[in-house]
């Protein structure tokens, strides 16, 4: 079992919580984290980048002069690729760089990243959120306060729209809930603040499963 501190809004400890490394399954998989990441990375790429064939530019099929006599090196249409204006050799197409990845591997793999997290104390859980007004100010010293100077992704137990408007102005943090963890948001920032509800939420889940 792992103790992880539960802080309230100014940063002092208040409680504990215990999670079972079994409920996330017991231990890193660094095999299947680095299969996540670039699952994640390739679905990003867009793919739609193209350039024309020398059949697809505009410009005249006669051959500019003789094969032969000129004294110039032989010379086809003005398409061909060595001369400004033609198609490109060897064109690019449009590709679907898509990866899949099975849905209990995904989920895994988010289980691998948040107890990473745990182990390295990166996390931080909170009692509640709740702020006076939507304002940046106020989710700015929360963060202050409990020492997340770097990145972070914030992840509540339910959508907060007061939360959400006094999140979206800062910098390098991310919003989202629990249902919607992946690794690759875990990962790719450095501290996790939760709060108490969406982590028992989490964990709750992964038992009954």
């Amino acid at each position: 079992m792992l103790e992880v501190p539960v802080f309230d809004q100014t940063g002092q400890k208040v409680d504990t919580l215990q999670v079972d490394e079994a409920h996330l399954g017991g231990h890193v998989r660094l095999e299947l984290l680095k299969q996540a990441l670039v699952m994640y990375h390739a679905n990003q790429r867009q793919g739609t980048v193209r350039t024309l064939a020398r059949g697809e530019v505009t410009g005249s099929t006669r051959k500019i002069f003789r094969q032969k006599g000129t004294g110039n090196a032989r010379m086809g249409t003005i398409r061909q690729p060595v001369r400004k204006g033609g198609g490109h050799a060897k064109q690019k197409r449009p590709k679907d760089w898509r990866l899949a990845l099975p849905k209990k591997a995904r989920r895994l793999a988010r289980d691998s990243a948040l107890l990473s997290k745990i182990q390295t104390n990166d996390i931080r859980v909170l009692t509640e959120i709740k702020l006076p007004a939507p304002k940046t100010k106020h989710m700015a010293q929360v963060l202050k306060a409990l020492g997340i100077d770097r990145s972070c992704l914030v992840a509540l137990a339910e959508r907060d729209e007061n939360i959400m408007r006094s999140t979206r102005n800062l910098d390098r943090t991310t919003l989202t809930t629990v249902d919607q963890l992946n690794a690759w948001d875990l990962l790719r920032t450095r501290t996790l603040l939760v709060t108490k509800a969406g982590l028992q939420k989490l964990l709750a889940e992964r038992a009954a499963t």
